[in-house]
């Protein structure tokens, strides 16, 4: 079906038919504008994308990368994103990457093809600026940052102070040696979150020690492992983890050692992802606005997308939620 066919069913010209379509039939009867209308329902007509992008230069589509669909930390930003997007009339294609650099890249390179207007990315944990290099659509960096001299849009919360802010309720909890999970500090992400520990310990005179740190992924086994190797040589009374998914992997390996949270350890995360209030105990962590951060990420796009002057980086309030683990 197309729209010359339709043209010709309802004995009106193809212009008819096309201003009817696209919302310019102003200067049409409600009569010949309610006729084309049901002979589209009726015959299933769909509008060809593609062609229409062609002509007017946009798709009304953004393209979202994600590192980890199962996460529900990136659930729920997604739900945002889409939330938004639809608010905005778009359309939004999702990539999982499964938290490889290659596949970011083909995605990137997929959706530039398919000519989206602007793209929004969660790095992989081991992203660089070399990723963004050729890519000419407008991107928001959302959550895990990217060191680049592009220009992008950036949403995010202060993450090392929300890791100060984790360490330094732990330490108001009375502990005194205290253990970091995170991932390794190959993305900006990470080493803030670092820094965030230090800085709470140097604010309390407490030494650093690099034996009371283990780094590898935000994943349930970094924190299993990571409980596994810290514990070896040390006695602790605390663990910040940099997400809730290595928490849960640290509570379970406390458990299973037999040590008790948080009588004999307190743990606190970072996210506040679904299942942290249903942990056994539930978990203390610091709360970001992961849903808002999608919706906002939607909209600085689209004010690059539509070249409105906007201030480029957003950053976005955390709390700390109180609950058994501490």
């Amino acid at each position: 079906m197309s729209i010359s066919r339709i043209a010709e069913i309802a004995g009106v010209s193809i212009a008819t038919v096309s201003k009817i379509l696209n919302g310019k039939d102003q200067a049409i009867s409600e009569a010949t504008r309610q006729k084309v209308l049901e002979i589209v329902e009726k015959e299933g007509y769909i509008p060809n994308a593609i062609a229409k992008s062609l002509k007017k230069n946009y798709t009304k589509t953004l393209g979202l990368i994600i590192p980890d669909v199962m996460n529900l930390f990136f659930s729920e930003l997604a739900r945002g994103v889409e939330d938004s997007a639809d608010k905005f009339g778009y359309s939004l294609i999702l990539c999982n990457t499964d938290n490889n650099t290659e596949k970011e890249k083909k995605y990137l390179q997929v959706l530039q093809s398919k000519r989206v207007d602007g793209v929004i990315i969660s790095a992989v944990e081991n992203s660089d600026e070399a990723i963004l290099r050729n890519c000419m659509t407008p991107i928001v960096l959302l959550d895990r940052d990217i060191k680049t001299h592009k220009p992008v849009g950036r949403i995010k919360v202060d993450n090392e102070k929300c890791t100060y802010d984790a360490v330094m309720h732990l330490i108001k909890k009375g502990c005194t040696n205290i253990g970091f999970i995170s991932s390794n500090t190959i993305n900006t992400l990470s080493e803030e979150r670092l820094k965030g520990y230090i800085k709470a310990l140097e604010k309390n005179k407490m030494l650093y020690n690099e034996e009371l740190v283990y780094l590898k992924d935000y994943s349930v086994e970094t924190g299993y492992i990571g409980v596994s190797k810290l514990i070896e040589k040390n006695k602790l009374d605390g663990i910040c983890c940099g997400n809730d998914l290595i928490a849960i992997g640290a509570i379970k390996a406390l458990k299973e050692k037999n040590i008790h949270v948080p009588n004999d350890v307190k743990i606190i995360g970072i996210d506040d992802i679904l299942i942290s209030s249903y942990l056994d105990p539930p978990l203390t962590t610091i709360k970001q606005p992961i849903y808002d951060m999608g919706f906002e990420a939607v909209n600085l796009l689209i004010d690059m997308i539509q070249k409105r002057g906007t201030d480029l980086l957003k950053v976005l309030d955390h709390k700390l939620v109180e609950r058994m683990s501490t």
